[in-house]
Order: structure tokens, then sequence, then C-alpha cells
């Protein structure tokens, strides 16, 4: 059977490097010493703080001769600014920055309620403001409470705009959010039993529920209303448009009835109304938590996990009014989780998950601890040459993976895509973005379109003088074994090693890298790093392009 019982045991490196992969996008060997210390218990108390950010506010280092520098924090109207596109690439590229320099899984927790409440940055979200606000958002209630979300979300500028609800009115409905809302966002569509019936809602119950929505409208002055939970700004009531008869449901939901109210206080207790009911239902929690595993866990499971795992996560939501928090910690704390509730500890659960871009990007930029231009000091050089023409612009395009921009409001196909889920991130349309991102990388000039500097580097020299230590670093065969033991899931075997190994010494005996390190370490010339350093390049664009780091 599949267990949610506590592994009770020390992680060890195996199960750190399973926990640090799933739960952050800070991926480092000062982080695996310390978590494979840990039980799994307080290595999650650790990861469920709440830090603050590292970089505070977006900053916008163009036009050059005037940047429009911290836009977000002006009381001018959101439209006066220009470049809005840019603008919107450099807020993920501030969210991306404090994801990877904080060591918690709020981060992987506000990704995934962007995979629940999906909005399009460049597809309707409007000015950057407005995306700003609602990645705060999801930020706020990342590590806090999925159903108050599902309330706030309604009021997001953002959403409100993404998805017409700030065009539905009493006398004009719009049922795109509340179709949206049912479908995607909360309970999702079951089984079609009947025309127009799809076993958790009917049609029925999208236009009653775009009835409650009716009125809630944009607000552009963004010094206007603010949330007093939240403190981010919000849309308003319009009452004159807001649908004010009684709204009935199907038996879906037990024919509940929202009695229609004609104030804005009124209206608000509306739609808490409607949210929680459909948070009553079961399928609700259970929509949640199947999709929290399929993000953490894996893409497919059989009935036992469903028996074992799902149901008894959604129950403690329901118990937890979907504080989402007790939920994970339960899930990544398991047996299950870490492959430990059967006799076969290395199925299928770790190293199950083909990594996202996002990942992949974040795990090569911490773990080799990639130079990138400090946001501060050189705001110019990261916000605009790394960051926007590089990564956003060229990398995570040719991966396949527009951060924050799926292509629609389903999401990325990866996270519900049937049958193929994750393999979607590794095709042969994706496979020149992965695999040049490390190439680009070490060389510091964008090699996936031509050529220009992304001032950055990562430094392989550095990274084993660092991170191995010196008996192991001048053998090529412990090298590679020790390079391979922070970067992949589980163990190679001798076969991959002397692949490997190949890099470093070609067609030479094992003493021709122990020499050249060895001298290295002794000049630290120019022309000695040189020579090491072309093997250690190659080295480490073969095993980061591995199948092998490509798991997680």
């Amino acid at each position: 059977m599949a267990s949610l019982t506590p592994l009770g045991e020390t992680l060890g490196l195996r199960r750190a490097k399973h926990l640090l992969r799933r739960a952050t996008f800070n991926y480092t060997k000062e982080q695996l010493d310390i978590f494979s210390n840990m039980t799994a218990t307080n290595a999650l108390n650790i990861l469920t703080s709440n830090p603050s950010n590292k970089l505070i506010e977006p900053y916008d280092p163009l036009p050059q001769s005037s940047p429009d520098g911290f836009w977000l924090s002006s009381t001018e109207h959101p439209n006066v600014f220009n470049g809005q596109g840019r603008k919107r690439s450099h807020i993920t590229a501030w969210w991306w920055y404090n994801a990877l320099n904080e060591v918690s899984l709020k981060h992987k927790l506000s990704f995934f309620l962007h995979t629940c409440f999906t909005v399009g940055k460049d597809s309707g979200v409007g000015l950057s403001p407005f995306f700003y606000d609602h990645i705060r958002l999801l930020d706020f209630y990342a590590l806090g409470n999925i159903k108050t979300l599902a309330k706030k979300i309604t009021l997001d500028n953002g959403m409100l705009d993404y998805l017409d609800n700030t065009k539905n009115n009493k006398n004009n409905p719009n049922e795109n959010y509340a179709r949206e809302y049912l479908e995607l966002f909360t309970i999702l569509k079951g089984e079609q039993i009947g025309e127009n019936n799809y076993t958790n809602y009917t049609e029925t119950d999208i236009q009653q529920a775009a009835k409650v929505f009716s009125g809630f409208k944009k607000k552009y002055d963004r010094n206007g209303d603010i949330d007093t939970d939240t403190d981010l700004p919000i849309g308003y009531i319009n009452v004159n448009q807001h649908n004010t008869d009684d709204k009935t449901f199907s038996t879906a939901f037990n024919n509940q009835i929202i009695t229609g109210r004609n104030t804005a206080s009124g209206i608000f207790d509306e739609l808490h109304e409607c949210v929680d009911m459909v948070f009553s239902q079961p399928e609700t929690a259970k929509a949640y938590c199947r999709k929290l595993y399929r993000y953490f866990v894996k893409s497919s499971w059989n009935d036992t996990v469903e028996t074992d795992i799902i149901e008894p996560l959604a129950q403690e939501l329901i118990s937890n009014d979907f504080d989402i928090l007790p939920t994970v910690k339960t899930l990544l704390s398991s047996q299950h989780f870490y492959d430990m509730d059967d006799d076969d500890a290395s199925d299928n659960i770790i190293g199950a998950i083909i990594k996202s871009p996002l990942q992949l990007l974040s795990e090569i930029c911490s773990i080799f601890e990639v130079a990138i231009p400090d946001p501060t000091s050189n705001p110019l050089r990261f916000y605009n040459n790394f960051y926007h023409k590089f990564i956003h612009n060229t990398y995570f395009k040719a991966a396949g993976m527009e951060i924050y921009n799926p292509d629609s409001v389903a999401g990325y196909p990866a996270y519900y895509q049937e049958p193929s889920f994750d393999r979607i991130w590794f095709s042969s349309n994706t496979l020149i973005g992965r695999y040049k991102l490390v190439e680009s990388l070490i060389i510091g000039r964008n090699t996936i379109t031509p050529n220009a500097n992304i001032y950055a580097a990562l430094d392989t020299v550095a990274f084993v003088e660092n991170k191995i230590d010196n008996a192991d670093a001048s053998n090529p065969n412990n090298l590679v074994l020790k390079i391979a033991e922070l970067l992949y899931p589980e163990a190679i075997d001798d076969d991959r090693k002397n692949y490997f190994k190949a890099f470093l010494i070609e067609d030479a005996n094992d003493y021709y890298w122990t020499g050249a390190w060895d001298q290295y370490l002794n000049t630290k010339s120019e022309e000695d790093k040189t020579t090491v350093k072309t093997r250690l390049d190659a080295l480490i664009i073969a095993m980061v392009n591995a199948a092998e780091f490509q798991l997680m």
C-alpha cells in the first residue's frame, strides 16, 4: 500500500536531493549538506518559512538616457509608461531572482498556484502593474489558504481583464470567467453524464455563477481600492451592473440558492457564498490534491495511490479549511514521497519527473553558482541583456515554456495533457533550447541564436575547486562520480562513469588528468587553467545534457 506515514529517519543525500529539487528552485551543495542530516519533518519546517524577498521590486533600466526605474511605485497612471511587454518580462525576472536565491517552498507553491489560476502575462492580463499585483497575490497565498485566494482572485485586476469578467454585466453576461472558474480553477470538469452535465457541475451552474460574478470591474487607478488583507490594489463592484436576481444552482450543488443583493457588501457576500459552495464539494479538494501530486510527485498514479494518498490528502485539506501548507507538508514528508512505502526504494518516484525549463535553468544557476549580473548594481545587464534578451526571449521560448505566459487558460500542457504530461518538456522542438543553455552559460554568449553577450559565467574550474575535495578532483574516476552524485537523482554505473571520464582524458590514461589538475593547482597560471577548463567545460556540458540530469 502507499503510505502518508512520515519518513522517520534522516534524509541522507539521495532523499535530500529529491526534496530540494521538488520543493525549491534553489539547489546547492551547501543546502544538500545541511538537509542530508535532517529528518523530513525538520527539513519541511525550514522550507516552509516565509522569507523576505532578496530583490524588493522590479526595475526597468530602459530607456538608458532616462530609465523608467521603479515604475511600479509610481503614482502615475499605469499606461503612461512605454515598453509594457518588456516590463512584464522584468517582473518575471524579479520573481525568478527571488526564487533562485531563497531556500523556501514558497516559490514552488506560488508557481503551483499560477498553474491553478492561470493568466497569460502577454495575452490579456493588461498593463504590467496589474501583472505584478497578480504575481504578488499568488506569492501572498503560496503558504496560505487556497479557498481565500479563490475569493480574492475574482477581484484581481489582471484576472478581471484576462478572462473578460470586467465585461460581465447583468444585461450583457459574459460567462468566460465563470466557465474557467469551475472547469479549470476549482472543482474541474468531471465525466459528461448528460447534455450540459459534467458530473461536478452543469451549464446552468456556469450561468448562475456568471450572475454572481457580474458587476466586478477592473480599476485602472492602482491608488484606489486596496485589499485590507493583502495590501494589494483590487478591482471594484459596480452595483448597477450586478445581477440582483436569486441564483439557483443545479443538483450538483444541492440546488443551492444564493440570494441576490443590491449593495457592494451584499455582492461580496454572494461571492463568498458561491466560493464556499464550490469548496464544500469533496471533488474540489480532490482536484487540488491531484494537481499537487502531479506537480510534486509524478504525473500518473494507480488506484492504490488514489485511495491511500489523494483521498486522505483531500480530507486533510478540507479539515484545515483549505490551508494548503499542512497538506503539502504531509505529502513531502511521507514515506510515499521518498519511495519508501514498498520493497523497491528505486522504482519510480525519485527521478520520475522531467524538469521544466524553469527548473532546469534554476538548478544549473544554483548548483554551479553561475555568476549573473547583479540586478541592483547592474540592472541593465541583469534585466535587459541577461534575462530579457537571453532567458526570456531566447531560452524559454526555445525550451517550450514562456513562464507566466502559457498558450491558453488551461495552462502548461505538461501539467494536464494526457498521456504525455511532463514528457512534453523534452521533445525535438525543445532540445536545442535545453542543450544550448549550459553551453551558453559557460561561454558567456547566446548560442541558441547568434552570439550576443549574455554577461553570465559558469566557471567549471571554480566549481570543481570549491565543491569537490581536491583528492577526488585530481582523480578522474572520483571526480566524475562526485559530480554525478551532486547532479543526478541516482548513482551512475561504471559504463556511464567511463563515458563521462573520456571527456577529461580523451585517449590518455587517468594520470593525464591527475597531472593536469595538480599542475594547475601548483601554478594557477592562465595556460594551465585553460588546459583543465577545456576538459571540464566539455565534461560539464556532457553531464548536464545527459538524460540523468533532465530528470528529478
